[in-house]
């Protein structure tokens, strides 16, 4: 998988920045960090540090989801910003398109996750897993598919995607979870991040900010 590393070449789009934090926009296909290895070098970060030389990590996104990311300008924001994060109190909202008609019109996924070691970075359930929870509503059903908004209550890598795996509805175009027509029939994993409310670190107000959803 990493020799097929291909990142776009969108240009950077910032969504907000000021004297602590910056909110980008990420494209589908980049990661967030560095990959170990030189042809893994190119990601969202060294992108934002040419902009933003002090630009420091607070939390990441998959690198085929897109959407919103903030990171920190200053160490203090960092500490407050990754605290929220760790405290849930950063409110986070995705967009997924599902394979299949779900039933219900919305739900609660509460299922343990740990990394399948043989077969990582993948991750399933399994009762000895740390807690996860996410909470979905279906906006719309049609065509074989289901349009949700997921609302992720804990943090856990790959989360939204197991969770969604795990009721029967993949979400189309995921390469871990998916099979067949989800996954191949689709040119990207559809995940989005919508929006992320922070509290921001210089006065505390309630800090939201929004991405258009590509699809």
């Amino acid at each position: 998988m990493d020799a097929a590393y291909n990142p776009p070449t969108d240009p950077l789009k910032i969504l907000h920045d000021d004297h602590e934090m910056v909110f980008v926009d990420k494209p589908a296909g980049l990661l967030s960090v560095p990959g170990k290895g030189e042809h893994l070098a190119d990601c969202l970060i060294e992108r934002v540090r040419k902009v933003f030389p002090t630009v420091l990590l607070v939390h990441r996104l998959d690198r085929d989801t897109s959407g919103v990311m903030v990171f920190a300008l200053t160490p203090l924001a960092q500490r407050h910003l990754g605290w929220q994060f760790e405290e849930r109190k950063a409110k986070k909202t995705y967009l997924a398109r599902l394979w299949g008609e779900m039933a219900e019109r919305d739900g609660v996924v509460d299922l343990p996750l740990m990394v399948d070691w043989p077969n990582r970075p993948k991750q399933m359930v399994h009762p000895d897993g740390r807690p996860a929870v996410t909470r979905w509503k279906a906006l719309k059903r049609g065509g074989n598919e289901t349009r949700v908004r997921l609302f992720p209550e804990t943090g856990r890598s790959h989360q939204l995607r197991v969770h969604m795996a795990a009721l029967g509805h993949p979400i189309l175009g995921d390469p871990f979870y998916a099979e067949g027509p989800a996954r191949d029939d689709h040119a990207r994993l559809m995940l989005h991040a919508e929006s992320l409310q922070v509290r921001h670190p210089d006065g505390g107000r309630t800090f939201k900010v929004t991405s258009l959803v590509p699809f």
